[in-house]
C-alpha cells in the first residue's frame, strides 16, 4: 500500500453538515411493507433533548430511520443503511483494512455512536467497531447532526447516532432470518421476544460471514479480508411497581478477521448494563444507570493456536438524571456522569496501560413559550484527568411553527477530549514509521450554527438547512524530525459551510419519492496540506412503488447514491511532511434495485440487485467503493408466531 494512502487515513478529520426528516412511527406490531409518509405524525424521539419529545416539536434538526426504512433498503448492517439513505455518508477501507467513517467531513471519532443512549467501548482506527451494531433488534435510529456536547460530552462534535432497540409488545414473538449475497456473504439469526404485564424480554442471536474480496483491477488495495462474527444480546425489563421500571442488558460480540494464512485478528466485546427509572410524581422522575463494556483485540497464530491479547479497553460508567415537568411551561433536565476509561496496549511507551477518569454535570430547560414558539437551552461541564482538561459546552435552539411550516435555528458547542491513544501511545505504522503520542494535547472544540425551514402538507414535505462550523485545535498528525516519525498535534481552525436539502412525497397510488442533497465547503489554513476526505457534493434518491392486499403485499424500489469527485493533497514521502502532490479522486454513483414481498405478515422475502450499472473503480484507493461490479442478494425472514396463526 502506498505511503500517501497511509498518511491520509491518519489525517481523516473534518466538519459536518445536517439534514431534517419526518417519518412515520412503525412498531413491531404494525410494521409492514409500506411506503414513506411525510405527514406530521406524532413520533416520539429522545436523542436531541434526552427526554421524550415529538419529532415535529424538536428545535434541533433530527433525522429518524425506522425498521421499515431498514427493510426497504435491504440493509444488512449499519454501513449499508446509512450510505443508502443519508447523503454525505461514506464508509472506507482504511488503515489495516479497518472500516472508517466520513459523515460530511467528520470521522468516526467525532460522531458519537450510542446504543439505547449509552456509549460503546473500543475502536478500530479511531472508529467504533461497526460490526457490533446489528439491525435486527432495532426499533429506530435517531441521527442528530451537528455538535451535541452539551448533552453527551466528548466525541459529539459532528453529531450523534443513537440506535434504539425494540421492546416486545406481543405475548410471544419469534423471528428467524437469513440473507445471502456475493463473495459468500451470509447472515443468519433469530430474535425472540416475550411480553408480560410486569416484564419483557428480547433475545437476539446473529451470525455473519463473508469471504475475501479479490480486487482484480488493483491499486492500493488488492484484496479485502473476509471475516465472521457472532452477536448475542439480551434486553430484559421488569416493572415491579407502576412507578419503577428496571432494564437490564447483556451482550457478547466476537469477530474473527482472516488477515493472512498465518494469523487471524480477533475482536471480542462483553457488555452489561442496569438502568432504573423511578417516577417520583406525575411531573418528576429520576433515572440511574450503570454500564460495563469491555472490548478486546488479540492475534491468533494459526500454527501454534496461541491467542495473544494485545489491546483491551474497559469502560465503567454511572449516571444520574432528573426530570421535572412544569405544567404548561416546559421540562427541566439535570444530570451527572462518571466514566472510568481503562486502556491496555503493547504500543504504549514505558507502561502498557493508562486510565482516565472523567466527570460531568449538565442542565437543560425545554421551554414551551406558546403553541408556536419553543426554546431549549443547555449547559454542561466536563473534566478529564489524563489531560487535566476541562470544558464548558452550551447549546440553544429556537423553533417557530406556523401552519405547515417549521423554522429552526440553533447554536451548539462541541468538543472532543484527546484519547489515551493520542496522549500516550507510541505505535508502529505498518513498519514505515512510529506514531508518537503527545501528552500536551488540548481538546478539540467547535461552534456549530444552523438555520432551517421545513414545510409539510399532507403526504409531501420539503426542508432546507444551512450550517456553518468552526473547528479549533483539531488533533492531527505531522512529521516530527526530532522523533523521525509522526506525532499528534493540535492544528489551526477549519471552517465548514454547507447546505442540506430534502424532499419527499407519496401519492395515493403507492408511488413515492425521497431525494436528499448535501453541499459541503471546507476551508483550512493555506499553510497546511489539504488532506480532507470530504466530497463537496453528495445526493441520494429513492423511487418506489408499494401495494398491500389482504394477505400479501410488495414493495419495489430503485435507489441511488452519488458522491462527487474530490481534489486533495496526498503524501509522497515517509520522511518529509511537506512532500505532497495534488490528486483528484473520481466521483461515482451506485444504483440498487430492491423487491420485497410479504405473505400473511409472517413471511418477508427480498431480492436485490446492487450496483446495477456495474460500476468498477479504475484504481482502488482508500475511499473508493469496494465493489467489483453488479451483485445479487436475497433474504428470507419468517415471523414464526404469526405463521402459526394461519
Amino acid at each position: 500500500m502506498k505511503f500517501h494512502i497511509l498518511i491520509s487515513s491518519m489525517l481523516f478529520v473534518g466538519i459536518s453538515a445536517s439534514a431534517a426528516g419526518i417519518r412515520p412511527m412503525v412498531t413491531e406490531n404494525n410494521a409492514k411493507i409500506i411506503g414513506d409518509s411525510t405527514e406530521v405524525i406524532s413520533e416520539v424521539v429522545v436523542t436531541a433533548t434526552r427526554t421524550p419529545k415529538l419529532l415535529k416539536d424538536v428545535p434541533y434538526v433530527t433525522k429518524v430511520f425506522t425498521v421499515n426504512d431498514i427493510r426497504k433498503a435491504d440493509a444488512t448492517n449499519i454501513q449499508d443503511l446509512l450510505t443508502n439513505i443519508m447523503p454525505g455518508v461514506e464508509f472506507a477501507c482504511a488503515m489495516n483494512q479497518q472500516t472508517s467513517l466520513n459523515m460530511s467531513g467528520f470521522g468516526g471519532n467525532a460522531v458519537l455512536f450510542l446504543i439505547d443512549g449509552e456509549r460503546i467501548a473500543g475502536e478500530t482506527l479511531d472508529n467504533p467497531d461497526f460490526s457490533r451494531l446489528t439491525l435486527e433488534d432495532v426499533e429506530r435510529i435517531e441521527v442528530v447532526k451537528g455538535a451535541a456536547s452539551s448533552l453527551y460530552g466528548s466525541n459529539a462534535v459532528g453529531g450523534v447516532v443513537n440506535i434504539i432497540t425494540r421492546r416486545p409488545h406481543n405475548k410471544i414473538s419469534s423471528n428467524v432470518f437469513g440473507h445471502w449475497g456475493a463473495f459468500g456473504s451470509q447472515k443468519y439469526g433469530t430474535v425472540i421476544g416475550f411480553a408480560q404485564p410486569k416484564y419483557t424480554s428480547l433475545t437476539t442471536l446473529q451470525f455473519t460471514r463473508i469471504n475475501d474480496i479479490e480486487l482484480k483491477v488493483g491499486g492500493d488495495l488488492t484484496k479485502v479480508f473476509g471475516n465472521k462474527t457472532w452477536n448475542v444480546k439480551e434486553k430484559f425489563t421488569w416493572t415491579p411497581i407502576s412507578k419503577l421500571e428496571l432494564t437490564a442488558k447483556a451482550g457478547y460480540f466476537f469477530r474473527e478477521r482472516f488477515a493472512s494464512t498465518d494469523s487471524h485478528d480477533r475482536y471480542r466485546d462483553l457488555s452489561a448494563s442496569l438502568k432504573a427509572n423511578y417516577k417520583l410524581t406525575t411531573n418528576n422522575n429520576i433515572e440511574l444507570s450503570y454500564v460495563f463494556d469491555e472490548y478486546d483485540k488479540s492475534d491468533l497464530n494459526l500454527h501454534t493456536r496461541k491467542d495473544v491479547r494485545d489491546y483491551n479497553n474497559t469502560q465503567n460508567s454511572v449516571r444520574a438524571m432528573y426530570n421535572h415537568t412544569f405544567d404548561g411551561i416546559g421540562t427541566l433536565t439535570a444530570g451527572a456522569d462518571y466514566l472510568r476509561d481503562y486502556l491496555m496496549s503493547y504500543q504504549f511507551a514505558g507502561i502498557n496501560s493508562h486510565t482516565q477518569h472523567s466527570a460531568d454535570g449538565f442542565i437543560q430547560f425545554d421551554w414551551d413559550i406558546n403553541p408556536r414558539w419553543n426554546m431549549i437551552g443547555g449547559l454542561r461541564y466536563d473534566y478529564f484527568s489524563a489531560s487535566s482538561d476541562s470544558r464548558l459546552s452550551a447549546k440553544v435552539g429556537l423553533m417557530y411553527k406556523y401552519a405547515g411550516w417549521r423554522f429552526r435555528t440553533s447554536y451548539a458547542g462541541g468538543f472532543r477530549a484527546p484519547s489515551l491513544k493520542e496522549l500516550f501511545m507510541q505505535y508502529n505504522m505498518s513498519n514505515l514509521f512510529i506514531v508518537h503520542g503527545n501528552d500536551k494535547l488540548k481538546s478539540e472544540n467547535s461552534d456549530n450554527f444552523q438555520i432551517s425551514a421545513e414545510y409539510t402538507r399532507r403526504s409531501c414535505s420539503f426542508s432546507v438547512n444551512v450550517f456553518h462550523n468552526i473547528f479549533r485545535n483539531r488533533i492531527s498528525t505531522v512529521w516530527n524530525t526530532g522523533f523521525t516519525g509522526m506525532q499528534y498535534i493540535n492544528t489551526d481552525k477549519v471552517r465548514i459551510t454547507g447546505l442540506d436539502v430534502n424532499a419527499q412525497a407519496r401519492t395515493k397510488y403507492g408511488v413515492g419519492i425521497n431525494a436528499s442533497y448535501v453541499f459541503t465547503y471546507e476551508s483550512s489554513p493555506m499553510t497546511q496540506p489539504y488532506t480532507s476526505a470530504t466530497r463537496p457534493h453528495s445526493a441520494v434518491l429513492r423511487l418506489d412503488y408499494d401495494h398491500n392486499f389482504k394477505t400479501w403485499g410488495f414493495n419495489v424500489g430503485l435507489s441511488g447514491r452519488y458522491l462527487s469527485k474530490l481534489t486533495a493533497d496526498q503524501y509522497t514521502s515517509a520522511t518529509m511532511y511537506t512532500h505532497t502532490q495534488r490528486i483528484t479522486y473520481p466521483g461515482y454513483q451506485i444504483w440498487k434495485f430492491t423487491a420485497i414481498g410479504r405473505l400473511n405478515q409472517g413471511v418477508r422475502m427480498t431480492l436485490s440487485v446492487d450496483n446495477i450499472l456495474n460500476y468498477k473503480p479504475n484504481y482502488y484507493y482508500i475511499n473508493s467503493p469496494i465493489t467489483t461490479g453488479t451483485t445479487l442478494s436475497c433474504g428470507l425472514s419468517i415471523d414464526i408466531d404469526k405463521l402459526l396463526k394461519w
